[in-house]
């Protein structure tokens, strides 16, 4: 997704977030000029900035504790983009582990599938006086702006935001993203990683209402801090991150469920 969206290979891609890439394999990519092209990927929440003759995402240079986090969550009343919409976005603001600002609405719909609201407890009622997508998308990108997208699971939020927005005639997402699930699976142990199996055995969020996007968001959030303790200190800049959460070896699961044999010495 990224790639297409970026016109650039892989291998290109790569080397934005690490090595650097020279003028002449950038440009012989594109099929715009530029600095042109430049600036409508700073307008899709992506910086490119040059250094010593090569060009890198500028979160190759940024100290973790000096970036923006946006933590994201969604629900839907359904999973295929094509018929389906977001009927909840949320969202907060993290620097240096404080959160500087909130985005919290439900969108309004005509239909909510009977599952959706057994899971979710959002019927379609309760969105008949919310903003429409378009209003909230468009509200939602001003917010987002450039910080790092950060969900639980980022892949299906990222990419059904980013669709959505073309759905109603806005360019797609290109904001650096981060996986809390998969940076949780490198830095503390679990028997499982769903956002509430962890919540259970962590206790992340004691107030939480699983699949509402403010809950999740308080529940990724605290889940994320407690991975950043865990990094080791050669993990600095914030493409360090985005690669260790990726690449780095997963930790070893335990065998057996803590949770289970919790409630096996309770009942004994």
């Amino acid at each position: 997704m990224l790639s297409k969206d970026l016109q650039l290979d892989a291998k290109s891609i790569s080397r934005l977030a690490s090595r650097g890439l020279s003028y002449k394999t950038l440009k012989d990519q594109l099929n715009e000029e530029l600095d042109l092209t430049m600036e409508l990927w700073k307008a899709q929440g992506l910086n490119i900035v040059k250094h010593q003759g090569y060009y890198y995402f500028d979160t190759h240079f940024i100290a973790i504790k000096d970036v923006e986090f946006c933590i994201v969550d969604i629900e839907t009343n359904g999973s295929k983009i094509e018929k389906h919409q977001i009927i909840e976005l949320a969202a907060i603001k993290v620097k240096n582990g404080e959160i500087i600002s909130r985005f919290d609405s439900l969108v309004q719909t005509q239909e909510i599938n009977p599952h959706i609201t057994a899971i979710t407890g959002i019927c379609a009622e309760d969105t008949k006086d919310a903003p429409k997508l378009n209003e909230v998308l468009e509200k939602f990108k001003l917010f987002l702006g450039d910080a790092v997208f950060v969900a639980h699971d980022v892949k299906f939020d990222y990419s059904f935001i980013s669709k959505s927005l073309q759905k109603i005639g806005l360019e797609p997402l290109l904001n650096r993203s981060l996986c809390s699930l998969g940076l949780a699976e490198r830095t503390l142990t679990s028997y499982r990683y769903a956002l509430s199996y962890l919540n259970d055995t962590l206790n992340l969020n004691p107030y939480a209402t699983h699949h509402r996007a403010m809950s999740d968001v308080m529940t990724t959030y605290g889940l994320f801090l407690l991975s950043l303790e865990k990094l080791n200190d050669d993990i600095k800049t914030v493409e360090d991150l985005i690669k260790f959460s990726k690449e780095a070896p997963r930790l070893k699961r335990p065998k057996f469920d803590p949770l289970l044999e919790e409630e096996k010495i309770q009942e004994d």
